[in-house]
């Protein structure tokens, strides 16, 4: 039944059109932290490695970095998707391995409410940060500063959907009982043999989760073509 199901999302990329992290070291970081990116790439560290050492190179005041939170793009549907939930009794939660002080100003700036699993950014003063982490897992493949699988397996008797876009959200989708995807969360999908639905926005995705929900409440489950999409943007 719909009250079995629990909804987790992620953030960068997915609710914001951007890559809020990126977006900080660009304006603020010094350029060696491209080269800790590249390392990340290739696969020689974790982004949990990754992320606290860029962030050690970021020289910003608190002000700068919450002002940078006006400017990311966001996706204006997000809302629509956390009120049809909410209709449903069915809980939300932003799942991300990004910086919570950035996601929380910027959902606020939206008007949504919702827990955020995130790493948690902090000031120490004279313009330097620091990064912890406190939803790592020590047995996490990818090294993950927010081990997001450990998130959706902590309720095992529910339905789990995980709507994401990046490498961050691939072990999640595998957990996962439904994935809405896009991007690079698509392209493993499809590779991989993941079960999942393409969504272009938040307009589509919600489209599509209702229709699964409604499916759920007459036991007719909704499906999709195991690792094939089925294209859920919508069309003007």
């Amino acid at each position: 039944m719909p009250s079995r199901v629990r909804v987790f999302v992620d953030f960068d990329g997915t609710i914001s059109l951007e890559d809020t992290t990126d977006v900080v070291l660009e304006r603020f970081a010094d350029k060696s932290w491209q080269k800790i990116e590249a390392e990340w790439l290739a696969g020689h560290i974790g982004s949990r490695e990754c992320l606290k050492r860029q962030i050690e190179l970021v020289r910003a005041t608190p002000e700068e970095l919450d002002a940078l939170c006006e400017e990311v793009p966001l996706d204006p549907q997000f809302p629509e998707l956390v009120a049809l939930c909410r209709s449903k009794g069915i809980p939300v939660t932003v799942v991300s391995d990004g910086l919570d002080r950035q996601i929380k100003r910027m959902l606020a700036r939206m008007g949504v409410d919702v827990p955020v699993l995130a790493n948690k950014l902090t000031y120490v003063g004279d313009s330097r940060w620091t990064l912890e982490f406190p939803y790592a897992n020590t047995g996490c493949e990818a090294g993950a500063g927010n081990c997001k699988c450990l998130a959706l397996t902590k309720e095992p008797d529910t339905l789990r959907i995980l709507i994401g876009d990046g490498r961050s959200d691939f072990c999640a989708s595998e957990t996962a009982d439904f994935v809405l995807a896009k991007s690079a969360l698509a392209e493993h999908c499809q590779a991989n043999d993941v079960p999942f639905i393409v969504f272009g926005n938040f307009a589509g995705a919600t489209s599509l989760l209702a229709d699964w929900i409604d499916a759920l409440a007459h036991h007719h489950p909704a499906t999709s073509n195991a690792g094939g999409p089925v294209d859920a943007t919508p069309h003007t």
